[in-house]
């Protein structure tokens, strides 16, 4: 009797850590979850503030968003929010999230700046698995690479520079290494792309906040 109740004893102690260590895990979990997006928001933010510096507008960058839903642009049915800078009351920057799937090993995930007039006000890469000394120039970082599409304008899809030097486009590769920028490039022109096909929408100068893009056609 006395091994039976000891036996029953031990089986709900074994229970009983089962149940704290696994609330334990799922609090961890969650707790780090809960961590990495608040990292990814603010590389986030600062992000879009390289593009669009805080004294240049006069608005809040990180409330001013409008919803889009493209797979050409994110590679994905999931709407996402683009954000907008104004100077008195007028729109005059767009920042659009793109991601770029065909990178050297797997999606880049990328905002685009676009100016009012369609030029280029910025561009930043926000995750990547590029390889290391070859690809990862695509951080500002590493290199000043993406500073070159500051102020650069796409012609369209008839528009033979914009491409990388080595396909006789106007931006540089980088040694060892054409198909990580390769794909910044095309994934930026798709941005501008976008922003021309909706920027009725994009640059609507209503206050109110959240109102929605039109997806692709």
């Amino acid at each position: 009797m006395e091994m039976l109740t000891a036996i029953r004893n031990s089986a709900l102690g074994l229970s009983i850590f089962a149940v704290i260590t696994s609330g334990a895990i799922a609090l961890t979990q969650v707790s780090t979850k809960s961590q990495i997006e608040i990292n990814e928001r603010e590389a986030r933010a600062k992000a879009l503030y390289q593009i669009i510096p805080k004294e240049s507008i006069d608005n809040n960058l990180l409330e001013d968003t409008v919803e889009i839903s493209d797979p050409a642009l994110t590679a994905s049915n999931q709407p996402v929010e683009a954000f907008r800078g104004r100077r008195n009351g007028q729109v005059v920057t767009v920042i659009i999230p793109v991601t770029a799937p065909d990178g050297y090993t797997g999606n880049i995930n990328m905002i685009v700046g676009i100016n009012a007039d369609e030029s280029v006000a910025g561009v930043r890469v926000l995750a990547h698995k590029e390889t290391p000394g070859l690809g990862d120039k695509v951080e500002l970082k590493k290199s000043r690479w993406l500073l070159s599409f500051d102020g650069q304008r796409y012609e369209g899809d008839d528009d033979p520079t914009w491409a990388v030097k080595k396909d006789g486009g106007r931006f540089d590769q980088f040694t060892g290494a054409t198909i990580t920028p390769r794909a910044v490039v095309n994934a930026t022109a798709r941005a501008i792309h976008y922003f021309r096909e909706h920027k009725t929408a994009l640059l609507e100068t209503r206050s109110d906040l959240n109102a929605t893009a039109a997806g692709a056609e």
